[in-house]
């Protein structure tokens, strides 16, 4: 029963990165800026994240029942600090329309999974594979955040695109 209540908590702090996704939305701002054409559907964000979450809390869950908290307090620590990271990228982005400070932001974010996924793998692999779509899909929007901010960076500030 305490593995299910420990596995639920790492969901829930999963999902709580995620939070911030909800509260700052694309937008009209968003729409109006200039994406590549590569870009995918709008729809197409929400079911991905979902599952790199539910991943994210399982491979953390993982890593927890296999070494404990005190066997793997700095894999955790910076598995922690990757979901602080996460939780920043929206309200940087659509929160505050700074797609070059985002940018920054995310390519912490990266280094900060790479690390995790590094620091995963010599107590469990399974926790380690499981972050690695994450990886990819975080190196995807990096690409298209820095295209978005190129594209976008020559506009006046007044339209956020910095």
């Amino acid at each position: 029963m305490h593995s299910l209540l420990v596995l639920v908590a790492f969901q829930v702090a999963s999902f709580a990165a995620a939070a911030t996704g909800v509260m700052f939305r694309p937008g009209d701002w968003y729409k109006q800026l200039d994406k590549p054409d590569w870009r995918p559907p709008d729809w197409l964000f929400a079911p991905v994240w979902t599952v790199l979450y539910a991943s994210i809390g399982l491979s953390g869950w993982l890593l927890w029942r296999e070494a404990g908290v005190t066997g793997a307090a700095l894999p955790l620590g910076v598995y922690a600090v990757q979901l602080l990271l996460n939780a920043a990228w929206s309200p940087l982005f659509f929160g505050l329309h700074r797609p070059g400070l985002a940018a920054a932001e995310i390519m912490l974010l990266w280094g900060a999974i790479l690390a995790t996924i590094i620091l995963f793998y010599p107590a469990n692999a399974a926790a380690a594979l499981l972050l690695v779509p994450y990886l990819m899909w975080v190196s995807f929007a990096a690409a298209l955040n820095l295209s978005i901010w190129r594209r976008n960076r020559s506009k006046p500030l007044s339209e956020g695109a910095r």
